[in-house]
């Protein structure tokens, strides 16, 4: 770092920056039209400098925001001397522009003082319909990219302060919902003029010059941050991976395979070994992926570890072309963002937990999510979310996973719809929405819980089915914990025909209620230590059954339901 900074101003200018990127996010939230922004938050904001690199990711979904400088420098690569004051570029190719996937659209508006490009303000959110083959994005029958909806490359959106009426009009054409997409569009693009105004003042404030020194200075801080990380790790090379056993159409024998080789002050991770892409819509993108480590990384260590490129200055990420970390065209690539970016998560963690044992983690149990569209009685067309299927977190040392948290890769940055909004947005009636009893992963620390969801659906419709969390249990044990219950989607149609729902699929089928039993995450440490107090509370809130609690826990439950036996359960803890 320049010794000629001042900490103070440096960790002020960090603090700015990240205030800029939830301001961002408050618009953005305030004013977008669809619920799975408004309601549900996802999307993420994000700041890069003058150079494409991200100096600030410090509101929405770090899947979308840890790849965000891919985006820019494909920016400031095709429009290269081309970049003036009041333009606004669109993006969301994972191939040509830095995209991780098709839904997650990027806006990006880079910011002037005095003639002088010195930063970006930028959104990436996951519109709700982009065309394609299935309604609400997710094709799960998808073998190519050109299944998948519109492809953008890096596009001027507005040039100068005026909108390409043309391109607009483009765009409202290849969706299912033009009125939200024209409305969640205007609302991103307010959010980043927001971003834009706020990131002026700071510049101005610190100069031009002395904002690019202020904005290398916080990059240099994180890097110092991360190397003390390193330290902390046994030296060496540490070997894992997490499986991958279905490519949407029909069960594989594959695999995310990890070396991570820890010097001194430098991380190499390679994927060598993982397995070639498939025909499925799970292949990840470069952007995508890098984004996974950096997720991975940052999140094992201490949450106020700065979020930015920085920090992984000392990470050298290689990903085999060719393979479910760095695809080939034209393979598809929709549900690259939660799977397969989920297990790169989870073997980096693996290979993490052996370098630095005592902040392992239990793993996260997988979703069991389905997307619903049909039309309304007055003939629009709607597309529904089933958002309450997700899954649940691991445990880790000292605490419980987390409850219905979300996917993994959001790290809880996704919140569940207001059930009553959704009631009223779309045909549905929900019966309901509650914690799954033993469904949490035994352990020292158990796993959080997955979820029981209903809901009837009055109208016919089509469902994107994307349960990778269906069938057998998706998370793991750490430390002798043990993994979660695994997940399953029905639905059962007005003739009282039952339907179990594979993993990946596009069906249509009449009104009928749909049920999703999202899967648990797995438990840390040895169930048979785990604090009896604690499992009598999981009994009394409905989380364990008195059946598990003997089973798993070695904890007798009196006849009453308020208390330990404790006669009881010492010999049940002694055999």
């Amino acid at each position: 770092m320049n010794a000629a900074l001042d900490p103070v101003t440096l960790a002020l200018v960090q603090n700015r920056l990240d205030h800029i990127s939830h301001q961002m996010g408050w618009v953005m939230t305030r004013t977008a039209r669809s619920p799975i922004f408004s309601q549900s938050h996802d999307f993420s904001c994000f700041i890069a400098d003058a150079r494409g690199v991200l100096i600030s990711q410090a509101d929405g979904i770090p899947i979308h925001t840890g790849g965000g400088g891919f985006a820019v420098r494909a920016i400031l690569r095709d429009f290269a001397g081309a970049i003036a004051p009041e333009d606004v570029f669109l993006l969301n190719d994972p191939y040509t522009a830095g995209g991780n996937h098709l839904p997650d659209w990027v806006i990006a508006r880079p910011v002037f003082i005095a003639g002088r490009l010195v930063a970006f303000a930028c959104n990436r959110a996951h519109q709700a319909d982009i065309g394609g083959g299935a309604a609400g994005t997710y094709n799960s029958a998808a073998t190519e990219i050109f299944h998948e909806g519109i492809r953008l490359p890096v596009l001027k959106l507005i040039e100068a302060g005026r909108t390409r009426e043309d391109l607009w009009r483009l765009l409202l054409l290849n969706t299912r919902l033009p009125e939200a997409l024209d409305g969640d569009l205007r609302a991103m693009i307010g959010s980043t003029r927001i971003g834009a105004e706020r990131l002026a003042l700071l510049v101005e404030e610190l100069g031009p010059e002395r904002a690019a020194e202020f904005f290398e200075g916080v990059l240099a801080h994180a890097d110092r941050r991360f190397q003390g990380c390193i330290a902390r790790l046994a030296k060496g090379v540490w070997r894992s991976e997490e499986p991958v056993d279905s490519d949407c159409f029909e069960p594989i024998d594959a695999r995310i395979a990890v070396t991570l080789t820890v010097g001194e002050a430098h991380l190499i991770v390679d994927f060598a070994g993982t397995s070639d892409q498939v025909r499925g819509f799970k292949n990840s993108s470069i952007a995508n992926s890098t984004s996974a480590v950096f997720m991975a990384l940052a999140s094992f260590f201490e949450p106020d570890l700065p979020k930015n490129e920085g920090a992984f200055r000392s990470v050298d990420i290689r990903l085999p072309e060719g393979t479910l970390v760095n695809a080939r065209p034209p393979a598809p690539m929709t549900m690259n963002t939660v799977f397969v970016a989920h297990e790169i998560v989870h073997a980096v963690w693996k290979a993490l937990g052996q370098a630095l044992p005592e902040r392992a983690s239990a793993g996260w149990s997988k979703a069991v999510h389905a997307v619903t569209a049909g039309l309304r009685s007055d003939g629009n067309r709607y597309v529904m979310y089933q958002w309450a299927g997700a899954p649940a977190g691991g445990g880790v040392e000292g605490r419980d996973g987390f409850h219905l948290i979300g996917h993994l890769i959001t790290l809880g940055g996704l919140t569940l719809p207001n059930l009553e909004t959704y009631e009223h947005l779309y045909p549905v009636r929900f019966r309901r929405q509650e914690l799954r009893c033993d469904s949490a992963g035994p352990g020292r620390y158990r796993g959080g819980s997955g979820c029981d969801y209903e809901v009837e659906v009055f109208t016919p419709a089509d469902y994107a089915f994307r349960g990778e969390g269906v069938g057998s249990p998706s998370s793991f044990g750490a430390a002798g914990g043990k993994a979660g219950a695994g997940g399953e989607v029905t639905l059962t149609l007005d003739d009282g025909k039952i339907i179990h729902a594979s993993k990946y699929g596009v069906a249509r089928y009449g009104p009928a209620t749909y049920r999703a039993l999202s899967p648990g995450g797995g438990g840390y440490g040895d169930p048979r230590t785990r604090d009896p107090s604690s499992v009598l509370r999981d009994v009394r809130d409905g989380i364990v059954s008195v059946e598990a609690a003997a089973r798993d826990y070695g904890v007798a439950i009196a006849v009453d339901g308020r208390s330990v036996d404790e006669a009881r359960t010492a010999a049940l803890r002694a055999t």
